[in-house]
């Protein structure tokens, strides 16, 4: 593992999973490599239900992680591996709110039809009702605490998780890191070349709606490992 990132989805986790897999730090870890190798899922279900589960195992393969699940370990994952550079995606605080209202809460299944397609994958059990359990887990109750859907509250944390990982790191292994601002910081960071090409932007709000409806399809009948 040489880089792990410790910035909160929605601060351009996945522009940057594809930016460090473009300067040789891939295989990069991101939310959707769970929703692409499903098998994952209970592993990551059984770390956050606090199962003994290696760093190794969940992450065998991957020189780099980014996002949900992994930044919600960030401080054992450092500790963990010490040569590891910390990569902190920050964001406008109230941008990244207006970005979680359209993504992330918007799909959490707070409706009827989320609840009755999270019992029937129970009822089943098939890996939507073991990918809720763990997104709950692992963003809602640890990240989160108490205060998921709390508009005022999320931004609090938001901030206080931003100020925590700037104390907990040694100088020289963090880079405070917003996508817009490009190559340069990040490859200056790593100590890579900067590559010809704009730095990558994806998974916008669209992307995201698009990605959700056909995972949560296809992972109320599938039954993974």
């Amino acid at each position: 593992m040489r880089v792990i990132g410790a910035g909160f989805g929605r601060t351009g986790t996945l522009s940057l999973k594809t930016a460090l897999e473009r300067l040789g730090y891939g295989p990069c870890h991101h939310m959707k490599e769970v929703l692409e190798r499903p098998e994952q899922i209970r592993r990551w279900l059984a770390l956050a239900e606090g199962r003994p589960v290696s760093w190794e195992d969940l992450l065998e393969g991957y020189r780099s992680c980014v996002d949900w699940p992994s930044a919600a370990y960030w401080r054992e994952l450092a500790g963990h591996f010490p040569e590891a550079k910390v990569v902190l995606t920050v964001r406008d605080p109230q941008r990244w709110l207006a970005s979680m209202n359209a993504t992330i809460l918007a799909r959490h299944g707070r409706g009827l039809s989320g609840r009755a397609m999270r019992g029937l994958s129970s009822l089943l059990g098939t890996d939507l009702a073991a990918f809720a359990k763990m997104t709950r887990l692992t963003v809602q109750e640890r990240v989160f605490g108490d205060c998921w859907g709390d508009p005022a509250r999320m931004l609090r944390v938001f901030q206080e998780h931003i100020d925590e990982v700037e104390a907990a790191m040694a100088p020289g292994r963090l880079l405070r890191f917003e996508v817009g601002q490009g190559w340069e910081p990040l490859c200056g960071f790593l100590g890579v070349a900067v590559p010809e090409g704009p730095f990558p932007t994806v998974n916008d709000s669209a992307d995201f709606a698009r990605g959700a409806r056909t995972n949560l399809g296809a992972m109320l009948l599938r039954r993974s490992g």
